[in-house]
């Protein structure tokens, strides 16, 4: 984040604007729109600049900028085409430690105005840290569209019963309180100009100690296989909705960061043989926290369904009738084969697909090889890193052709994503030389010859890059 977004409070307050013509214009609609009293500084002034400040008891002076104009301010704008003023300006100004804004120039500024979709008291500022305005201007338009003026009304509605709901509820109870007022009948009542109906329906929920779901409930989310984009509408939901968080080590920062800021958040995340928090104490965690009358987001990656142990989890609150919601996501065999360009069925090429775990027990090891080493089919094996060897040579001395392409995908969809592309004879050797880590994907099947030519996706980083052994 290169910079940190901040509201200021300008209500009242001298703001010095520097520039009288049409880029010192729009700046000076901002400022006043934010209450602040202007004192504007340039030989001339537009017409509309001076009658901004006169609406709010604000200064003119025509003249040219003097150090002096910086006494008792507390924010500066400069909007002239005099590069060597502007410098000046921002080199004394920050030397007083006065917030500073240069038009079009952000390396004088030390702070950057944003793009602004305002439904007052909602407002919001999109940034793209000065590198790309029109940018900025382009995502603040689908906003525009998505935020509805109407919104405004809504949060002046919340603005008003806010003291009222925090006498009634308790802390963990009033943003349930306030979620069902804002997504509910109530927010439809001041969409549709009603907002006589929606204070009285307030009042009677107000009223009303059981309008508030005081029981807990436990979300089963599938984070996917790392991309943010690759989540579900509902997962993003309940992501921004949970008190509490449970999350492994294979959900994505990237996805983590979309969680509700304020939630707790716990580590429960496992290698092998190393087991932060062992499956049965996230089990009963779980519990815990639901019993507790706690909204629990237990995010996993992938999808929690396949290879992840999200049935047993949820085995323990069906048994003791805690509420759960169970949210797929996109598992990794079909995200990573996606983002390195492997089809994972094609009729030239495979009927079927099965998906295997890799994470064997050397004396347990219970697949069904002879199957396995069956043509016709892709295989593609989770938590095979460490088994990866004897994955290859399993197949091999069941039958199935040591040319087989074979593809091993390294923090697929994301932007270290890395595909090593050889065959079960090559592939062990080709990870031994790569320093390979996980979370990794094995694809084995005719499959893998498609990935050259159908590769899409260009992670944007230097160490993402697509080795095969067959071009080295």
């Amino acid at each position: 984040m290169d910079y940190f977004p901040v509201f200021l409070d300008l209500k009242q307050r001298r703001c010095l604007l520097v520039g009288g013509g049409d880029i010192a214009t729009r700046k000076g609609r901002l400022l006043a729109r934010a209450g602040a009293r202007l004192c504007i500084v340039a030989p001339e002034i537009s017409d509309e600049l001076q009658q901004l400040a006169r609406d709010g008891d604000g200064e003119l002076h025509w003249r040219e900028y003097q150090s002096e104009d910086l006494d008792e301010v507390v924010l500066v704008c400069s909007a002239t085409d005099d590069n060597e003023l502007n410098q000046r300006i921002s080199h004394e100004a920050q030397a007083r430690y006065l917030p500073t804004n240069v038009v079009d120039s952000p390396a004088l500024c030390s702070f950057i105005t944003p793009a602004i979709v305002d439904r007052s008291p909602l407002v919001i500022a999109i940034s793209s840290g000065g590198e790309a305005p029109v940018l900025a201007r382009m995502v603040r338009a689908k906003l525009e569209t998505l935020v509805p003026a109407t919104y405004g009304r809504l949060a002046q509605l919340a603005s008003r019963w806010r003291e009222r709901v925090k006498q009634a509820f308790p802390e963990e109870y009033r943003r349930r309180f306030w979620e069902k007022v804002l997504q509910g009948p109530i927010a439809e009542l001041v969409f549709t100009g009603q907002e006589d109906k929606a204070e009285k329906a307030i009042e009677k929920d107000l009223a009303n100690p059981q309008y508030v779901d005081k029981e807990g409930e436990v979300y089963l989310v599938g984070g996917g296989p790392g991309d943010p984009e690759l989540l579900t509408l509902r997962a993003l939901r309940l992501m921004q909705q949970a008190d509490v968080v449970l999350y492994d080590r294979l959900v994505s920062p990237q996805v983590m960061d979309l969680v509700r800021r304020d939630a707790d958040r716990i580590y429960v995340g496992k290698r092998r043989s190393d087991h932060s928090m062992p499956q049965e104490n996230i089990n009963e965690l779980l519990l815990k926290l639901a019993r507790e009358g706690k909204r629990v987001l237990r995010l996993k990656g992938g999808d929690p369904f396949i290879f992840g142990r999200g049935g047993e989890e949820i085995e323990l609150l069906a048994s003791k009738g805690i509420p759960f919601q169970v949210v797929p996501g996109i598992t990794a065999a079909s995200g990573c084969a996606a983002y390195a360009g492997i089809p994972l069925t094609h009729r030239d090429h495979a009927q079927s697909v099965r998906f295997v775990t890799g994470h064997l027990k050397s004396d347990d090891i219970n697949l069904v090889w002879p199957e396995l080493a069956l043509p016709g089919q892709t295989l593609v094996f989770y938590m095979s890193l460490v088994g990866l060897e004897g994955i290859c040579q399993t197949l091999i001395q069941n039958g199935r052709n040591p040319e087989t392409p074979v593809a091993l995908v390294e923090k697929g969809t994301t932007q270290d994503q890395r595909v090593l592309v050889g065959t079960l004879e090559t592939m062990a050797e080709l990870v031994a030389a790569n320093d390979v880590h996980g979370p990794t994907l094995l694809i084995v099947g005719e499959v893998v010859r498609l990935h050259r030519q159908l590769a899409w996706f260009s992670p944007d980083r230097p160490n993402a890059q697509k080795i095969d052994d067959n071009e080295t």
